[in-house]
């Protein structure tokens, strides 16, 4: 069984972000009580899927990165994750993103990228702008350098 590590600790901003959804949720709630005017079963039945959605949502922000191990890359995202085998990559590179809207292109800075042997790229939720890096740039750097450097270990490998 393969054992995945994340290159780096998260960041603070997902406590800021898991209580935000927390308030959302709460007045989701408080208003969906008030419009519906449900009685003691409904409340309920409400709090607890609620609940259920809030911890389930928790569980995936705290999970949510790039991890990496002997046979591959791992990311996690919010709704999915994929694994793929350092074989299968191409190329892992910095990204400089942007945002499109209308004829105005807005930067929204630097995101690591990995290139498929077949030609498709795979985001990998590492952004230096992002809760997990807006304040520590220098591990954005050393984790994108770590995954480079993994990624060609593993091509040296195979070559051999």
């Amino acid at each position: 069984m393969e054992s995945w590590t994340r290159p780096y600790t998260p960041g603070t901003g997902r406590w800021l972000i898991i209580g935000w959804e927390a308030f959302a949720l709460a007045l989701l709630g408080w208003t969906s009580i008030e419009t519906f005017e449900l009685n003691n079963h409904g409340l309920r039945l409400l709090a607890c899927a609620l609940a259920a959605v809030w911890v389930i949502g928790t569980h995936r922000i705290l999970q949510m990165g790039a991890y990496v191990g002997a046979g591959g890359v791992r990311i996690h995202g919010l709704l999915r994750s994929r694994t793929m085998a350092w074989a299968e990559i191409a190329h892992v590179h910095l990204h400089e993103a942007s945002h499109r809207i209308g004829p105005f292109r807005i930067p929204s800075g630097l995101t690591v990228l990995i290139e498929r042997r077949d030609g498709s790229t795979v985001n990998t939720e590492l952004w230096a702008q992002g809760v997990d890096f807006h304040s520590r740039p220098k591990l954005f750097r050393a984790v994108y350098h770590e995954l480079r450097t993994r990624h060609l270990a593993a091509g040296r490998r195979a070559q051999s």
